[in-house]
């Protein structure tokens, strides 16, 4: 699946530099040119990569993203360090969950949320 979204966001003329994952999501380090909006880029990706996961895995044609996203800019000089941290996804959720993970950057970043519905 990581290739696969590798070559869609290659093909709508994005520049993957690093994607990697756990079971329940997906982590994508992107370079996305200004004629194309993240809510774009993110559709194409999904709308793509699910109709390919129903195609190659028959039993899992119940399988869909969910609904939203979270998307965060990074500085130049961050990249390696969000490139390591996505490749190591599997290690880093034996310590904490995404639901964790996703709260602290949201919080971080002073990004605003409402508790009661951020994971409906």
């Amino acid at each position: 699946l990581h290739g696969y979204l590798g070559g869609i966001a290659t093909d709508i003329d994005c520049v993957p530099i690093k994607i990697g994952g756990v079971a329940d999501h997906v982590h994508l380090l992107l370079k996305i040119p200004a004629k194309l909006s993240v809510s774009e880029v993110l559709r194409l990706l999904k709308c793509n990569s699910s109709g390919w996961v129903h195609d190659e895995f028959p039993q899992l044609k119940r399988f869909t993203w969910q609904e939203g996203y979270g998307a965060f800019t990074v500085s130049p000089s961050k990249k390696s360090d969000v490139g390591q941290y996505i490749s190591n996804q599997a290690e880093h959720h034996r310590r904490r969950s995404f639901q964790e993970e996703f709260l602290t950057l949201l919080e971080k970043h002073e990004i605003e949320f409402d508790p009661a519905t951020i994971w409906l």
